[in-house]
């Protein structure tokens, strides 16, 4: 291959990132200005509970929505062990981080994929796009985070929202495009029109598949957060990474214990509530 020049492919994607950090600074300042101001008051919101009472809160929530016992205990044990360990606020902080994220991916992956499902052009150019989202290696999302937004909170939230966006949108579109079609020609002999069948018919019907979708969602965002962390999420991903920056191995396997107990909080929560 040394014959043949090489595809300065590199210095292409560099410039193109280059020209949207030029031109697009107005929207990146005001999506960090909203997004850092709403997850500073979720923050605050949590924080202004004690902890005692919030993990009450949890564990009642999570009573209401999965009537499993041994679901309620293993929340409420497991908030109290990360009271215990002193990892509260920095949970709570990757819990804030995680809502605000996910809510963006929900906001912006059901509309495409609603769009995807109905429409076959959309479907064509949105599945190759997924395709290389979900196959390209997560720490490469925080080159344009850093780029758009330097470090920090909001390039976290960026970075995680396009690394855990695809599954919302797929199962959005597979969930309405699995609709019988019987269904959907009933619907149309009896005179709806596409809003109608939309909304009285096909999101009733595929809101199970939609709301995998919204779990999958959470739950890469949750893997998202010790990878964020080197851009300065903090967290419990942080812990994690100034654990392994400093060789703690203790202090490294307490947070990512601390990540996996919410994870399974939030994963039964939202699987109870699909049901």
């Amino acid at each position: 291959m040394s014959n043949i020049p090489r595809i300065p492919l590199g210095d292409w994607i560099e410039a193109f990132i280059n020209f949207l950090v030029d031109n697009l600074s107005v929207l990146t300042q005001a999506f960090s200005t909203v997004t850092e101001q709403g997850l500073d008051w979720l923050e605050s919101a949590f924080l202004f509970l004690p902890p005692w009472l919030f993990i009450i809160i949890v564990a009642a929530l999570t009573y209401w929505a999965t009537k499993r016992k041994g679901v309620t205990l293993f929340a409420l044990l497991g908030l109290l062990l990360i009271w215990n360990l002193d990892l509260w606020r920095v949970s709570i902080s990757t819990l804030s981080l995680v809502i605000v994220a996910t809510l963006f991916s929900i906001c912006m992956g059901v509309p495409i994929g609603i769009l995807a499902a109905l429409y076959q052009k959309v479907f064509k150019i949105v599945t190759p796009i997924l395709d290389f989202m979900q196959t390209l290696p997560a720490f490469v999302y925080l080159i344009p985070a850093i780029s758009f937004f330097g470090l920090g909170k909001v390039p976290a939230i960026f970075a995680t929202v396009i690394f855990s966006i695809p599954p919302t949108i797929r199962l959005t579109a597979l969930g309405i495009r699995q609709v019988p079609k019987d269904l959907v020609e009933c619907s149309e002999a009896f005179g709806s029109n596409k809003k109608q069948r939309l909304v009285q018919l096909q999101l009733p019907i595929a809101k199970t598949t939609i709301m995998a979708g919204v779990n999958q969602t959470i739950m890469l965002a949750l893997s998202m957060v010790v990878i964020a962390a080197m851009i300065g999420a903090a967290g419990l991903g942080g812990e994690v990474w100034r654990g392994i920056q400093r060789l703690w191995v203790g202090r490294s396997f307490e947070a990512g214990i601390g990540i996996v107990i919410i994870a399974i909080i939030l994963d039964r929560i939202t699987q109870s509530v699909t049901k």
